[in-house]
């Protein structure tokens, strides 16, 4: 396994093949996603362990949703199975993607921790209208919210790569992280673009619903449309995660990526 370094235009390839993969199987890639979630929901229901067991699963979820990627890609339909890809590799990968899954909620716990401490705690009921309004300012304003998001960024380029690295080549959980850390960092600028393309996908798609809403003169219609469309344009980003991933690394044996 090798680290390939791109230029910065790929990461809108990377935006572009995302949402050309996701027509391909809207259905089956949209259906693995809302499982994902309905999953991660109810573990949340979960007296003390819930959160921690639902955060210790999106390591292997989004190995998951990788694999039906791969499979969508290559013309075939992901079946429901594949979004339990991580643990149908031996007990060796079921380990190891325990220890990232647990490596993982620690992590994110720790950033949490630390958001709550220098911003406080946000109301439960924002509240509608003005009241929203001031609360999204007043939280936005809270220099422990940068902070956090600040400290997430490292979280988030260490675990980006480190599922695929773990199961799919082998490579220990704790090396996997600085693996995945050297690949985000050396194609930064290709992950910028990426983001920056995301981000204008999901903004040109909030102001089409802006304006649609507009247009027929009934904001329910916004609040009807948002929640759902919200969950597919989500799925349609984790889709383009496994062309990150593929373009950033080579095996140096094809056989043993292909499994």
């Amino acid at each position: 396994m090798k680290l390939n370094l791109v230029t910065a235009r790929t990461g809108l390839s990377w935006v572009k093949l995302g949402a050309k993969t996701f027509w391909r199987q809207p259905l089956a890639l949209a259906g693995l996603f809302f499982m994902f979630m309905a999953v991660v929901s109810l573990l949340q229901l979960l007296p003390v362990v819930g959160m921690a067991l639902a955060a210790a699963l999106v390591p292997a979820a989004t190995l998951g949703l990788m694999a039906a990627t791969r499979e969508a890609e290559a013309g075939r339909f992901p079946m429901p199975v594949v979004l339990v890809t991580a643990f149908r590799g031996g007990a060796e990968r079921t380990k190891a993607m325990a220890m990232l899954g647990a490596m993982y909620a620690a992590a994110l716990f720790a950033v949490i921790s630390l958001s709550l401490l220098l911003a406080g705690p946000v109301p439960a009921d924002p509240g509608t209208g003005s009241e929203a309004a001031e609360l999204m300012r007043d939280t936005l304003s809270k220099p422990g919210l940068w902070i956090a998001m600040l400290l997430y960024t490292p979280v988030l380029m260490a675990f980006w790569h480190a599922p695929a690295l773990v199961y799919w080549h082998g490579v220990r959980p704790v090396k996997s992280l600085f693996f995945s850390l050297l690949a985000c960092w050396a194609n930064k600028w290709a992950l910028v673009v990426y983001t920056l393309g995301w981000a204008g996908v999901f903004l040109v798609v909030g102001l089409a619903l802006g304006v649609l809403a507009a247009v027929i003169g009934s904001p329910q219609v916004l609040s009807l449309m948002a929640y759902p469309l919200v969950l597919i344009m989500a799925a349609m980003f984790h889709t383009s995660v496994w062309f990150t991933v593929r373009d950033s690394f080579q095996a140096e044996d094809p056989a043993s990526a292909a499994d």
